[in-house]
């Protein structure tokens, strides 16, 4: 604890999603070590679920959205609410600014960090005089590969292993369509250009260096790494470890696709039909959109459990990633690529087949692939992939992947070595913006050639 100065406050304001809450909670729990007091805003209904240890000085601030009959309070979280809710809800979270304009006259914190979703909260900042800055929970290597694209249309990305294939181009463009208004696009990405002069990101140099300079350079900021932010303390699941633990070393794969990324049921069945062709062990965490458990039996194969037998096992909704991914009989990690996913694996040391399905995903599995530490699997022109093309992905890193898990762990080495120092880098920013209290500053240049509605040619 640096009780030698005084402690400061900071107002966390993340998305409403699982993958953006935790890393802010976490990056919150580190940040008190270095005499900073925390109010972390969301939903109730988020609030309601967060780990929060008594005695850290964190204060949970509620955020009560607009509540339309078909998005109650406990759809606010995209956890709960249903994929076609998902425009009602982002827009319901736009028209809570008067109420998180309302916390901020009330609480007066020395400085806000803010999430991707809402640069308006950085507008907000300013009629109070509060400096802001953004808190990245996605990585360097997608958000360099973006920003790029953004603004030198034409010109090829520096780096040849981030691309994307045509299918994720086409899902990527149709994502910006429906939720990328043209006020946006005027001026890149908000929620970098209101930062103030730095941007925090959870990432680490030793898994993204080079994208964390080309970013830098990009949006004219210092990327500050906080490190991987990963959670050791989760609840654990005895019945998940005791099997685990009877399985040899290096021998069980993990099958896990976040809290909010869904296979259909073509995509489980060949999942499925690549897991029982590889012969590995495995555990499978199988979820399904609220409301769609009563279609968990059909979904895999007929007499697949019984098949695969004791080397295999369905989990359904939750398993204790953090602890699984830990184990020495874990031997790599099935994944949609998502940043936490990724940095976890990495922090464990366990290599990764990607399957990644939407907007940074891809670029993740491509970094692990140019690091040496995952694999891909193969999916034709429509984005589907065969049981076949898993198979062949699992058993290259099970029966061949004593190089690519070396390499895994000299990443956790690398990561775990920095891990400290970042968050004493970021506080110390932090600390510095505080004591230069609210400067009226000119916003990252944009080059002016060609922002528009359309991503692609």
């Amino acid at each position: 604890m640096e009780s030698n100065q005084a402690s400061l406050s900071i107002l966390m304001f993340p998305w409403l999603a699982h993958g953006h809450v935790f890393p802010y909670l976490e990056l919150a729990k580190n940040l008190t070590k270095h005499n900073f007091t925390i109010f972390f805003c969301s939903t109730p209904i988020i609030l309601q679920s967060l780990p929060l240890p008594h005695h850290l000085p964190i204060t949970l601030i509620p955020l009560h959205l607009p509540s339309p009959p078909e998005l109650p309070p406990d759809l606010h979280t995209t956890k709960h609410a249903p994929p076609h809710l998902m425009p009602l809800l982002r827009d319901t979270f736009h028209a809570s600014k008067a109420a998180f304009s309302a916390i901020l006259a009330s609480l007066r914190p020395d400085i806000l960090l803010y999430d991707a979703f809402q640069p308006w909260a950085a507008e907000a900042a300013t009629k109070f005089e509060i400096p802001a800055v953004h808190f990245a929970t996605t990585g360097a290597a997608a958000y360099s590969f973006y920003y790029h694209l953004f603004l030198k249309k034409t010109t090829p990305f520096p780096h040849d292993a981030l691309y994307l294939r045509p299918h994720e181009r086409e899902a990527l463009q149709q994502a910006a369509d429906s939720n990328l208004r043209d006020s946006d696009l005027s001026e890149g990405l908000p929620h970098f250009t209101r930062s103030r002069d730095i941007v925090l990101m959870k990432t680490s140099r030793g898994v993204e260096g080079k994208y964390l300079d080309y970013l830098s350079l990009l949006c004219n900021k210092k990327i500050v790494p906080v490190g991987p932010l990963v959670s050791t303390t989760e609840k654990t699941d005895s019945d998940i470890m005791d099997w685990l633990s009877k399985k040899e070393r290096s021998s069980t794969i993990y099958i896990s696709f976040g809290s909010e990324n869904y296979l259909n049921k073509k995509q489980v069945q060949e999942m499925a039909k690549g897991l029982e062709a590889s012969r590995a062990n495995f555990i499978w965490v199988v979820r399904f959109p609220l409301g769609e458990r009563e279609e968990e039996e059909e979904a895999l194969p007929l007499g697949f459990e019984e098949r695969v037998g004791e080397r295999g096992k369905i989990v359904e909704g939750w398993a204790p990633q953090a602890e699984i991914l830990s184990h020495e009989n874990v031997c790599g990690f099935v994944s949609h690529c998502g940043m936490s996913s990724m940095i976890e694996s990495v922090y464990f040391g366990v290599p990764v087949i990607g399957v990644p399905f939407k907007v940074d995903q891809p670029l993740n599995s491509r970094v692990l692939v140019e690091a040496g530490v995952g694999v891909e699997v193969v999916r034709d022109d429509s984005g589907d992939f065969r049981g076949d093309d898993v198979a062949e992905a699992i058993g290259r890193v099970v029966e061949g992947g004593e190089e690519m898990r070396a390499r895994a762990a000299g990443m956790r080495e690398a990561m775990r070595g920095e891990e400290e120092c970042a968050v004493a880098e970021a506080a110390a920013h932090l600390r510095r913006i505080c004591r230069e209290g609210f400067v009226k500053h000119d916003r990252c240049t944009i080059e002016k050639n060609g922002f528009g509605s359309t991503l692609f040619h």
